[in-house]
């Protein structure tokens, strides 16, 4: 794909905490914060977005990393090139005391100031609550965030932190205990429920991460599991990204159908109370 040129994206800024950071917005009513993945808020991560939108959501994404529309494929932009824009933003987010990267039962920094964005967000769109989907590193994020409750439809799309370098970390995620408690309270009490994705091969998403969520969270955690062979074959990479590179988007395909199952979280736990 071409880079995008942001057109049909309100653009704008949110500052909390002393930290301001660039925000995109597309649709009308409840809001939906969506947080790519490595490099940054590619065009299919803004695709994405869109699919928020036309159900009745605002897709709002904040620019953690990256240029935002900027195109990271292989397939179209070479592997250099693309190599070259991926370690930029790694090497931005490792120095950056906002994020957490390899340590285990600690929630990043960054997830006060998206809990924030949240609560703004709430205000300006309304309805029952907010939603939250984070991809890869900020896969973690979107659970972190839902010890706010007004976070009401978490969705971890190959949750990819801590980087699982050790049985230990590859056994976790990256939330600190106070949060995960808070989490696994409003499932109990307000049957929250919390959507993980993952492709059964990704070595950045090992089985045993699903595993803890399961054991922590009980029947509150819904994981959707695609055999690699389900990924979209024409994608540069090994499958991981279920959303947006590995997406097969055509009707029948188990990675269309792991999207209609987000959207359709979104839809019943955002839009009843609106409509």
């Amino acid at each position: 794909m071409a880079d995008h040129d942001l057109s049909g994206f309100d653009r704008g800024t949110f500052a909390h905490g002393g930290i301001t950071r660039r925000v995109l917005r597309r649709g009308t009513g409840p809001a939906v914060i969506v947080m790519a993945e490595i490099p940054g808020i590619t065009p299919k991560v803004l695709q994405f977005a869109e699919r928020v939108a036309a159900i009745g959501c605002t897709a709002v994404l904040p620019v953690l990393f990256g240029t935002p529309g900027r195109d990271a494929d292989p397939n179209t932009v070479g592997r250099l090139k693309a190599g070259l824009y991926v370690a930029s933003s790694i090497g931005k987010v490792c120095v950056s005391r906002e994020f957490t990267a390899l340590a285990t039962g600690k929630s990043s920094r960054v997830v006060t100031w998206l809990r924030a964005l949240a609560a703004e967000e709430h205000q300006r769109c309304g309805g029952p609550g907010v939603g939250a989907v984070g991809m890869c590193f900020t896969g973690g994020f979107a659970l972190a965030m839902a010890a706010d409750e007004r976070l009401l439809a978490p969705v971890l799309s190959q949750p990819s932190l801590p980087l699982a370098l050790t049985k230990r970390r590859a056994a976790g995620i990256d939330i600190c205990a106070d949060d995960l408690a808070a989490v696994r309270a409003r499932c109990e009490r307000d049957g929250l429920r919390v959507m993980g994705l993952r492709f059964k091969g990704d070595r950045f998403v090992p089985g045993d991460r699903f595993a803890f969520l399961r054991r922590e969270l009980g029947d509150a955690f819904i994981a959707v599991e695609l055999d690699d062979a389900d990924a979209n074959p024409d994608a540069a990479l090994p499958p991981h990204s279920v959303l947006t590179e590995h997406l097969i988007d055509e009707p029948g395909q188990p990675t269309r159908a792991a999207l209609d199952d987000v959207l359709d979280l979104f839809r019943n736990r955002l839009l009843p109370a609106v409509n």
